[in-house]
């Protein structure tokens, strides 16, 4: 690189930082946002697992449910839960993937009950995060009415964030949402006769 090289990308930067600090200064809004993490590509609950650990790191309370995954999967983020007894609430309290119930009502069933611990979540001011896990699948097959979900987000404490997960988010949910993040899957090791593995599917 030369001297003018050097010189022109110094100020391009310098330009660029000007432009950065100037759109980061005009953002004064705080408040607790509606995330949701969708898409087929794999880390949705992954992404999800993360902003818990580091709302951990500060102190604050956080809580997961998890729709449709059966409490006796054994998953190395579920172990790491019980390092946090007075910080992290965790629920599994699903029946496992809707292809292996084979039994709508027993999973509309354990969605109800799923949601009823979800609700008091959302409206304890103490819980800074809610993970609802894998819920868009739930709505996805209608075992949760959307405006029963969208009236608990409406109604929870001004300053707590939430995060949905799980494939195929409805409109109406993306509407509601301060942010979406479509995960889509270009290569998955899976196709290639890899199967899952402890300490990166679980």
């Amino acid at each position: 690189m030369t001297d003018y090289d050097a010189e022109l990308h110094k100020k391009k930067m310098q330009k660029r930082k000007e432009l950065q600090t100037e759109l980061v200064s005009s953002k004064t809004e705080t408040k607790g946002l509606v995330m949701v993490h969708t898409g087929s590509g794999k880390g949705k609950s992954t992404a999800a697992f993360g902003l818990v650990f580091r709302n951990l790191g500060y102190g604050r309370k956080c809580a997961v449910v998890q729709f449709i995954k059966a409490p006796e999967w054994q998953t190395g983020e579920r172990k790491m839960a019980d390092h946090f007894p007075d910080l992290l609430e965790w629920h599994t309290l699903g029946e496992g993937f809707t292809w292996d119930t084979q039994d709508k009502q027993k999973d509309i069933a354990s969605c109800a009950k799923a949601w009823d611990v979800a609700l008091k979540l959302l409206q304890d001011e103490s819980i800074a995060l809610v993970v609802l896990d894998e819920l868009n699948i739930a709505l996805r097959y209608d075992y949760i009415a959307m405006e029963t979900v969208l009236d608990g987000l409406r109604n929870r404490p001004a300053m707590q964030h939430v995060v949905i997960t799980g494939r195929n988010a409805k409109k109406e949910l993306i509407d509601a949402a301060d942010l979406v993040t479509e995960m889509n899957l270009i290569k998955h090791h899976f196709e290639a006769g890899v199967k899952a593995q402890k300490g990166v599917e679980f």
